[in-house]
C-alpha cells in the first residue's frame, strides 16, 4: 500500500492508537468524531470535516474540527452535495490539491467560512456503500503538526491563523495514511451501525416483554376486581356489611392496577436515559416502584461521570430485572438500589431481604430468573455480574463496568 505508515512523522504508535480509538466505542456519533480527529491529528491539518450523506443530496451529519462554535453557526446550514463535495462522493479517486480554490469544481464558500488552501479528501466506503467522506485542509509544516489529543472536548476547536506556508502540502504519503484510516473507519462505522441496530432490536424485545407482563399483571387484577364487584352486587341486599367490605377491596384492586400501569409506563420510556442520565433515571424509577409496591424500595448513589450509552442502558436493564425479581417473586420487605464508584469502575448493587434462592438449584431446574440475560448484558459491555443468594437470606445482584 505504498509508503508504510511507520515512515510518517507521527510514527507507528500514533497510527496504532488512532486505529484502536476508532474501535473503542460503538456509538456512531463517537466513532465519526474519533475518525475525524484521528485524521486531522495524524496528518497535521488545521481544518477537518467528515460528511455522512443522507441519500437525498444532502448530509445526514457533517462534523467539523478547527473552527469555533460561533464561526460554525455563522457559516449557516449544512452544505449540499455539489461541486467538489459531490465529485468526491461519486468518484473513488482521492482528491489532493495544492490549493482547493484552483480546482475547477470549487464553487466558493460562505463569508464566515475560513479560507482554505491545501486540500486532501477521501471517501469512506464499505462495499458499494459510501458511508462518508473525509475532508482535510491547510497542512501545517512538520514543526507545527499538532500532537494527538484523544481527550479533547467534543466541540470544534478554535480557529488557527490562516497563514500560507510554502511547501506545506499534503503528500502522497499523507494520502496513503488517510487511505488506511478510511479503510479502518469503514469497519468501525459498520460495527457501530450493526451494534445500534442490535440495540434497537433489544429495546423492541424489552418493550414486548414489558407489554406482556403489563397485560398479565393488569389483566389479573382487573379480573379479580370484576369478580369482587360481582360478589358485592350479590351481597348488597342480604349482607350489606360484607358488601361494603367487598367494595373496599374493589377500591384497593383498582388502585393496584393503576400503580401497575404507572410503573409500566416508566419502563416503557427508555428516552429518559438519554435525556436525564443513568443516575436520575434509576432514582425516578425506584421512586415509582416504591409507591407501587408494599416493599420499601430505596435508591442512593454517587454521581459518576457519564458512561457510554451502551453501558448505561445495560446497567439500567439489569437494575430493572433485579427489581422485578425482588418485588414480584421474592416477597421482599425492603429493596435497596445503589450506584457507586469503586476505583475506576462504576458499580450497580441491588439488595433485597426476600425469600432468596439456591442459584445451583435454579440452574439445575432449568429456571433462570433473568440471570442469563443479566450476565449477557454485563459481559456485552465489558462488565461482570455477580449474584449472591440463599433460601431465606435475600439476594444481592451486583454489576460492575469500567469507567465512571
Amino acid at each position: 500500500m505504498g509508503t508504510p505508515p511507520s515512515a510518517h512523522p507521527t510514527g507507528l504508535a500514533a497510527v496504532s492508537a488512532a486505529l484502536l480509538a476508532m474501535n473503542r466505542t460503538l456509538e456512531v456519533r463517537d466513532v465519526l468524531q474519533t475518525i475525524l480527529r484521528s485524521a486531522r491529528d495524524l496528518l497535521g491539518a488545521r481544518y477537518g470535516a467528515l460528511g455522512v450523506p443522507d441519500g437525498n443530496g444532502g448530509f445526514a451529519q457533517f462534523l467539523v474540527e478547527g473552527v469555533t462554535d460561533e464561526q460554525w453557526r455563522s457559516i449557516g446550514p449544512l452544505p449540499r452535495q455539489h461541486g467538489l463535495l459531490a465529485a468526491m462522493l461519486r468518484e473513488d479517486t482521492p482528491v489532493r490539491l495544492a490549493d482547493v480554490r484552483d480546482d475547477p469544481r470549487f464553487e466558493g464558500w460562505p463569508d464566515a467560512h475560513p479560507a482554505l488552501g491545501a486540500f486532501l479528501g477521501m471517501r469512506i466506503v464499505s462495499g458499494d456503500e459510501v458511508l462518508g467522506a473525509l475532508f482535510l485542509a491547510d497542512k501545517a509544516p512538520r514543526h507545527e503538526t499538532p500532537e494527538p489529543e484523544p481527550d479533547r472536548p467534543a466541540h470544534p476547536q478554535p480557529e488557527q491563523p490562516a497563514t500560507d506556508h510554502p511547501g506545506a502540502q499534503f503528500t502522497a504519503q499523507d494520502e496513503e495514511l488517510l487511505r488506511l484510516l478510511a479503510e479502518h473507519a469503514a469497519i468501525a462505522l459498520t460495527n457501530a451501525r450493526l451494534f445500534e441496530r442490535g440495540r434497537e432490536l433489544t429495546i423492541a424485545e424489552e418493550r414486548a416483554r414489558i407489554a406482556h407482563e403489563l397485560h398479565d399483571a393488569v389483566a389479573q387484577k382487573l379480573f379479580s376486581l370484576r369478580l369482587t364487584a360481582q360478589a358485592a352486587a350479590t351481597l348488597i341486599e342480604r349482607d350489606p356489611a360484607r358488601a361494603r367490605a367487598e367494595l373496599t377491596q374493589v377500591t384497593h384492586l383498582a388502585a393496584d392496577a393503576a400503580e401497575e400501569l404507572r410503573a409500566a409506563v416508566v419502563e416503557l420510556r427508555p428516552a429518559a436515559l438519554d435525556e436525564d442520565g443513568l443516575h436520575a433515571t434509576l432514582a425516578a424509577q425506584v421512586h415509582v416502584l416504591d409507591r407501587a409496591h408494599p416493599a420499601r424500595t430505596t435508591f442512593h448513589g454517587d454521581h459518576p461521570r457519564a458512561l457510554p450509552a451502551a453501558q448505561e442502558e445495560a446497567l439500567l436493564r439489569v437494575a430493572q430485572e433485579a427489581l422485578h425479581n425482588a418485588l414480584r417473586h421474592a416477597d421482599a420487605d425492603t429493596v435497596d438500589v445503589a450506584l457507586t464508584r469503586r476505583g475506576t469502575a462504576t458499580v450497580l448493587r441491588v439488595t433485597d431481604d426476600g425469600s432468596g434462592f439456591d442459584p445451583a438449584a435454579v440452574r439445575a431446574a432449568g429456571r433462570h430468573l433473568g440471570l442469563v440475560s443479566m450476565r449477557e448484558r454485563a459481559t456485552g459491555v465489558g462488565g461482570r455480574l455477580t449474584v449472591e443468594s440463599a433460601p431465606g437470606r435475600g439476594t444481592v445482584v451486583e454489576m460492575e463496568v469500567p469507567g465512571g
